[in-house]
C-alpha cells in the first residue's frame, strides 16, 4: 500500500528534475548560440559574445556601458567631448588607446575579438585606422554602426551623403546590434524603450512652442577659422531635430557635414547659429569659444541677425551625430529655441 502510493511521488520527482535539466542547457545553449550578423555589407560570425572588445568612437563607447557591458570593453579611442558624467568612474579603469583615431597596431595590441567603429571610414574601405579584411585576417571580428549603411551612402563625401532623412530608428539599430552580439537583448529593447519615451515628450513640447518660419544653421567645426565650416547638410541629425521644430536648415546640401563658405551662410541670414561643443581639439574650428569669437569679430559673420541678437546656441557635438545623445540635442533646442527672442525683427 504505501509503495503504491511512493511510485506516482517518485515519478512526478523524475520529471521534474528532467524539466529542469532540460531548462538548463536550454540556457546553457542560449548562451552559447552562434551569432551572425549582416553589418554594413560584411557578415560578423562569432560563436559566443565577445569578451574584449576595442571601440574607435564615443557612440558605441557610451552605448556598450549604457548596456552594463563596459567590462567587456578593453580599450577605447577617437573622443570628441568627455564621457557621459554617469559612466566617470567606469571609464576611467578602462585604456584609452587614443583621442583621435589610433593605429592598427594599437587596436590589435589589446588581443580583441570584436571592434566597434562609429564611421565607416575608420574601419572600412577607406581603412583610416584599418580595413576590415585586415581585422578578419587576424580573426578578429569587427562592427560598423549600421547608422552608417542605413539611408546613408557613407562611400561619398568625406562624412557621407544622406539618402533619407535620419530617424532615431538609426540609432535604435546600432542598439540592437550591440546588443544582439553580446546576447543582452533586453537590455537594448529596455534602453530603446526609454529614449521612444523621451522623444514623444521632446516632440509634444516641440509642437506646443513652435515657433514657424524660422531658419538655422549648425556648425559643427573648421580646420581653420575663417575658411569654410564644416556644417549639417540636410537629413542629418541636426536636421531631423530642425525638421521636428518646423525649422529650416540654409544649408541645402545631402553631405552629411558639408563645407559651405561664410558668405553663403550670411546671405541666408539664418535665425539662429548652434555650434558645437567639444574637448577634441583636432582643428582649430573644434574649440566653441573660438567659434564665438570669430562670429563676432568676422567682418562677415558680426553682420549676421543671428549674432547681432546674440541667438547662438551652444550644444553637445555628440547631440548633433547618431549617438544616445541625440535625444538630448532635441529636447535642448525644443527648450532654448521657445525662449529666443524675436520681436526686434
Amino acid at each position: 500500500m504505501m509503495l503504491s502510493r511512493l511510485l506516482p511521488f517518485s515519478r512526478t520527482l523524475l520529471f521534474a528534475s528532467l524539466l529542469t535539466s532540460m531548462s538548463s542547457v536550454a540556457l546553457s545553449q542560449e548562451k552559447t548560440r552562434a551569432i551572425t550578423l549582416n553589418n554594413c555589407g560584411e557578415k560578423i560570425h562569432l560563436a559566443t559574445p565577445p569578451e574584449r572588445v576595442v571601440t574607435v568612437g564615443q557612440a558605441s563607447t557610451e552605448i556598450l556601458y549604457s548596456l552594463g557591458l563596459h567590462d567587456k570593453v578593453v580599450g577605447t579611442s577617437n573622443w570628441f567631448t568627455n564621457v557621459d558624467p554617469k559612466f566617470q568612474h567606469v571609464n576611467a579603469k578602462i585604456e584609452r588607446i587614443a583621442d583621435n583615431f589610433p593605429s592598427f597596431e594599437s587596436v590589435v595590441s589589446k588581443k580583441p575579438d570584436l571592434v566597434t567603429a562609429d564611421y565607416l571610414f575608420s574601419i572600412g574601405p577607406q581603412g583610416v585606422v584599418g580595413k576590415r579584411e585586415q581585422f578578419n585576417a587576424l580573426g578578429v571580428n569587427t562592427y560598423v554602426q549600421a547608422s552608417q549603411c542605413t539611408n546613408q551612402d557613407s562611400t561619398r563625401g568625406t562624412d557621407g551623403v544622406r539618402i533619407a532623412m535620419f530617424s532615431l530608428d538609426n540609432l535604435y539599430q546600432n542598439i540592437r546590434d550591440l546588443s544582439y552580439l553580446f546576447a543582452v537583448e533586453d537590455r537594448g529593447e529596455a534602453l530603446i524603450n526609454d529614449i521612444k519615451k523621451r522623444e514623444a515628450a521632446a516632440i509634444n513640447k516641440a509642437q506646443a512652442q513652435s515657433k514657424k518660419d524660422l531658419s538655422a544653421v549648425f556648425w559643427y567645426s573648421s580646420a581653420a577659422l575663417g575658411v569654410d565650416p564644416w556644417v549639417a547638410g540636410r537629413k542629418s541629425v541636426s536636421d531631423w531635430m530642425l525638421s521636428t521644430l518646423g525649422i529650416d536648415n540654409v544649408v541645402d546640401s545631402d553631405e552629411v557635414w558639408p563645407m559651405v563658405g561664410w558668405e553663403s551662410i550670411a546671405k541666408a541670414n539664418p535665425d539662429f547659429i548652434v555650434v558645437a561643443q567639444m574637448s577634441r581639439r583636432r582643428f582649430e574650428g573644434d574649440d566653441y569659444k573660438k567659434k564665438l569669437e570669430f562670429l563676432r569679430t568676422d567682418p562677415v559673420t558680426k553682420e549676421m541677425d543671428a549674432v547681432i541678437n546674440n541667438r547662438i546656441i551652444v550644444m553637445d557635438a555628440l547631440a548633433m551625430d547618431v549617438t544616445l545623445r541625440s535625444i538630448n540635442g532635441l529636447e535642448l533646442l525644443s527648450d532654448v529655441v521657445s525662449k529666443l527672442d524675436f520681436s526686434g525683427e
